[in-house]
């Protein structure tokens, strides 16, 4: 399983570390050797919209090398999702198997085309705006329709990640990556 983390300027860091935590352990904790990843972005450097930054390892990589993409949200996709240079590199996803954001990342994915006729949801105070790319949003905090699952806002990436865990691997490792997190408040209540 090779996974893409798309970054961006003004990303939310929880957006992306929340999600990143949990799916990264399925490596880290031994669960499954052959998950690998890279922190891909349009340029070497990216900052969050507090000011952290992030280094990326691939700069505009052909994203259908990919098993699994990650989109996280942010104020930036306000702007991504009209940038013709970003969305024609996100939309060399198109076969990846699983297409995945939370927040505000719905928006890029929308752009991109990958939400037409499909369920979908965001952050709660985006639904008007995701509303332009399906009208099927679902005001729920995990949405998977096919191979594209959706998050709800920030901390949904926390539940979101261990969602991942699950599919990929199974229920029982969820629960050990999840208990070795420290975090008590999951449930796979997803909409499908």
């Amino acid at each position: 399983m090779k996974i893409g983390f798309i970054l961006f300027d003004q990303l939310t860091a929880l957006d992306f570390i929340g999600f990143y935590d949990g799916t990264t352990r399925l490596k880290t904790l031994g669960f499954k050797d052959d998950v690998t990843w890279d922190l891909c972005g349009l340029t070497k450097e990216v900052h969050d919209d507090r000011g952290i930054t992030f280094k990326v390892n691939k700069v505009l990589p052909h994203l259908s090398e990919y098993d699994l993409i990650f989109v996280p949200g942010g104020t930036g996709t306000r702007i991504l999702q009209y940038n013709a240079e970003f969305i024609d590199w996100l939309q060399t996803a198109k076969d990846v198997r699983y297409k995945v954001s939370v927040c505000t990342g719905s928006l890029l994915l929308g752009a991109a085309g990958f939400l037409t006729n499909r369920k979908a949801t965001t952050h709660p105070n985006a639904f008007d705006l995701l509303q332009q790319y399906t009208n099927k949003v679902e005001q729920e905090r995990i949405v998977q329709d096919a191979g594209v699952i959706t998050g709800g806002g920030v901390s949904t990436s926390v539940d979101l990640g261990l969602y991942i865990c699950e599919l990929i691997d199974g229920a029982e490792t969820a629960a050990k990556i999840q208990k070795q997190m420290d975090y008590p408040y999951y449930k796979n209540n997803i909409v499908t």
